[in-house]
C-alpha cells in the first residue's frame, strides 16, 4: 500500500515528468513530440497493408484484417512500449535516484505516463478505424481491458526496473524477450490455428499478453475466446498480475537502497 499512497501523494509531480518525458524524448528534432505519433502510425498500417494486401492471410477469419489486426497490435504496442521504458527508467532517471528527497518508487510510472500519450492514441485510432468498418466498442469492456493492461504493465515493471537497476545487461535480455513474445502471442496469427493443439492453445490462452491482446480485440468482436470457461482466464490474468506485483514490490524496496551505489 506505500506505494499507492506515493503514487498518489506525488500525482501532480508524476503527471508533470511524465509530459516532459515524453516531449524530451524528440527534443531537437523540427516536428518534435509528432514524431511519436507518427511513427507507430506507419509501423501499424505497414503491416496491415503487408499482410491484408500482399500475403493475403486469413487470419481475420470472416472480419476484416483491419478490425482484427489494430486492436490486436495496438494493445500490444501499448504492453511492449510501456514496459521496455519503464523497465529502464531507473538508469535513465538516475539524477533523480541519487537525489536523497525524491521518491525513487515513482520513476517508472513517470515512463509510463510518457509513453501512454502514443499508446492511447493507438487505442483512440483502433476504435474510430473499427467503428467506420461498422465494428462498434463495448465501452465497458474496453475500459475493463485499458485497466487491465495498466495494471499488468505497473506489476511487471515494479520487478523489471528494479533488476535492470542492478543489472544493466537484463535491459537487453528483456528487449530479446518481449521480442519473442510478439511471435508467441496471437498478434498476426490466430488462436483457432492452434486448433488441433489443445494443450499449446491452454498455454498461450494462460499467458497475460494473450489475454490483453485477444481480450482488446473482443471490444470490437466476439469471438468468446478470452471470456469464456466461467472467467477461468480472468481468474489466472489477475492471480499472475497480483503476484507478479507483490513479488516486484518485494525486490524494488528491498534493493532501492541500493540504486545509488550501481548508478
Amino acid at each position: 500500500m506505500d506505494f499507492f499512497k506515493t503514487v498518489i501523494k506525488n500525482r501532480k509531480l508524476i503527471w508533470q515528468l511524465g509530459k516532459n518525458d515524453f516531449k524530451n524524448r524528440f527534443a531537437g528534432t523540427t516536428l518534435g513530440s509528432i514524431w511519436g505519433f507518427v511513427q507507430p502510425f506507419i509501423y501499424m498500417l505497414t503491416y496491415v497493408i503487408v499482410f491484408q494486401y500482399i500475403l493475403k492471410t486469413g487470419s481475420a477469419g470472416n472480419n476484416p484484417y483491419v478490425v482484427w489486426f489494430l486492436p490486436g497490435m495496438s494493445m500490444w504496442m501499448c504492453i511492449s512500449d510501456n514496459i521496455i521504458n519503464a523497465s529502464s527508467s531507473i538508469r535513465n532517471y538516475s539524477y533523480l535516484v541519487k537525489k536523497v528527497v525524491f521518491p525513487v518508487d515513482i520513476i517508472p510510472i513517470i515512463s509510463i505516463i510518457g509513453t501512454s500519450f502514443v499508446s492511447i492514441f493507438l487505442i483512440a485510432i483502433s476504435v474510430i478505424v473499427c467503428t467506420i468498418y461498422g465494428y462498434l466498442p463495448n465501452i465497458l469492456l474496453l475500459i475493463y481491458i485499458v485497466f487491465c493492461a495498466y495494471c499488468f504493465i505497473i506489476a511487471f515493471t515494479r520487478f523489471t526496473s528494479a533488476v535492470s537497476a542492478l543489472v544493466p545487461d537484463f535491459s537487453q535480455l528483456l528487449g530479446v524477450i518481449m521480442q519473442l513474445l510478439f511471435w508467441f502471442t496471437p498478434i498476426i496469427w490466430n488462436m483457432t490455428q492452434l486448433v488441433n493443439h489443445p494443450r499449446l492453445t491452454t498455454i498461450f490462452k494462460c499467458l497475460p499478453f494473450t489475454y490483453l491482446v485477444t481480450g482488446f480485440r473482443e471490444v470490437f468482436i466476439d469471438d468468446s475466446i478470452v471470456f469464456t470457461n466461467n472467467g477461468m482466464f480472468t481468474i489466472i490474468f489477475w492471480v499472475i498480475t497480483i503476484f507478479m506485483y507483490i513479488w516486484g514490490n518485494y525486490t524494488f524496496k528491498k534493493n532501492k537502497k541500493d540504486f545509488v551505489d550501481v548508478l
